[in-house]
């Protein structure tokens, strides 16, 4: 079988502690991406369970399949569920889903679930796109910042690279921390010439860590550039803590590390798979659409 490098692993989880006999509001919230579709069983507004597989080449057979597996793994049935929210790249063909909302404001009100109401900014770092996000102490979404026009979001680039350099996804940002000092970073904003430099290094004979670190520490500094422009725009040019990261890349310990440095705060660490903030947060709204009796 052959290897997939630029895969994350897909995977699901049940939670042990919801006694289901007492719960009064199911829903559920699907975010399907461009790389990864998720989808979040919510019990009363808490997380039940999940499940996070690779989004395909149609959006709506992924949307189907996670949330097949997602209740699969709940032992629940679509019938439980009262009402669905569909978020992300693809959310229009979730057919199940009762309504959309934005993954921007489902990402705020996910990391808000998932970091503590403490979060005041979140960094969505996914497949297709970068959002920097202000949120107040209820997840609601005061202010946001995109990444550029010509910008490929890191997501999708650094699962490019890692296939093309035979290094598993898993693996890579770690590899990329094996250096006494960052290099100089890859500054461009396209990942697929950033790529291409960073290959033209290794053809020169630099070490597969060193380009690694360079690679890492570019895609960590535009990070850094993004959240600044939001600072500038909502409070008085500092990054204000709490901040939260989401999306897959969160889960690449090489760009989160440089992200702390470069801005001087420390990540949150949070429950459940980073992944999955956009579909709980679409949960979230779906079980705040059944309390107020506003759900269609």
């Amino acid at each position: 079988m052959e290897i997939q490098y630029w895969q994350w692993p897909e995977s699901e989880w049940c939670s042990q502690e919801i006694d289901r006999k007492k719960v009064k509001i199911v829903t559920a919230g699907v975010d399907v991406g461009a790389a990864s579709s998720n989808a979040a069983i919510m019990c009363d507004g808490e997380l039940y369970a999940y499940s996070i597989i690779h989004t395909g080449a149609d959006s709506r057979a992924s949307a189907l399949k996670v949330m097949d597996k997602a209740l699969k793994v709940a032992g629940m049935k679509m019938e439980d569920i009262l009402y669905s929210v569909s978020t992300g790249y693809g959310k229009a063909n979730a057919p199940f889903a009762g309504e959309t909302m934005t993954d921007i404001a489902c990402h705020a009100r996910g990391a808000h679930n998932l970091y503590g109401a403490t979060v005041r900014t979140v960094l969505d770092i996914g497949g297709q796109g970068t959002k920097a996000i202000s949120c107040d102490k209820y997840g609601n979404v005061t202010a946001f910042v995109m990444n550029d026009k010509c910008a490929t979001a890191p997501g999708r680039g650094i699962e490019m690279f890692a296939e093309m350099v035979c290094v598993p996804i898993t693996e890579i940002g770690r590899i990329s921390l094996e250096v006494d000092q960052d290099p100089e970073p890859v500054s461009s904003t396209c990942a697929t010439y950033a790529n291409s430099m960073a290959m033209e290094n290794m053809s020169r004979g630099t070490p597969m860590n060193i380009v690694l670190a360079g690679h890492h520490f570019g895609i960590a500094w535009r990070n850094k550039i993004l959240l600044e422009r939001l600072a500038h725009q909502s409070w008085n040019g500092i990054v204000e803590k709490d901040l939260a990261i989401t999306g897959g890349v969160a889960k690449n310990v090489g760009i989160v590390s440089r992200i702390e440095r470069e801005i001087g705060l420390k990540v949150l660490n949070g429950k459940g798979d980073p992944q999955i903030a956009g579909a709980v947060g679409a949960g979230i709204f779906a079980t705040e659409k059944v309390r107020t009796g506003t759900s269609e």
